[in-house]
This record gives C-alpha cells, sequence and structure tokens, in this order.
C-alpha cells in the first residue's frame, strides 16, 4: 500500500486555484530506508508533489 501519492499541479487561472493531478504513487520499503516512486505521467514543469494519504484513502 502506498504511503505517499504523487501529484503535478497546474496554477488556477484569474485567482482560482490550482488544478492537482495525481500522477503516481511512493511505496516504502520494508527496510525503512527510502522506497519507490511510481509514476503514471510526468509533469510537464518537473515538480512532483507527495502528499500522505488521507484516512479515508487507507481504508
Amino acid at each position: 500500500m502506498p504511503i505517499y501519492h504523487a501529484y503535478t499541479v497546474r496554477d488556477g487561472k484569474d485567482g482560482q486555484k490550482g488544478f492537482w493531478t495525481r500522477i503516481g504513487s511512493f511505496f516504502a520499503h520494508d527496510d525503512g530506508e527510502g522506497g519507490t516512486l511510481l509514476l503514471d505521467a510526468l509533469p510537464l514543469d518537473g515538480r512532483i508533489i507527495l502528499r500522505a494519504l488521507k484516512v479515508e484513502e487507507d481504508e
């Protein structure tokens, strides 16, 4: 089970919120020494944001 989801964020226009697109997940290694980031897409600007899963996503 992933511990983070990976997103790319496009800036909103005219004061609107940014548009978040999930592009992958991060899985921790069993030894606690890092993990694996699996991407389904690449962001155009090269910036990837990792966010912890929320409780409702864990279930």
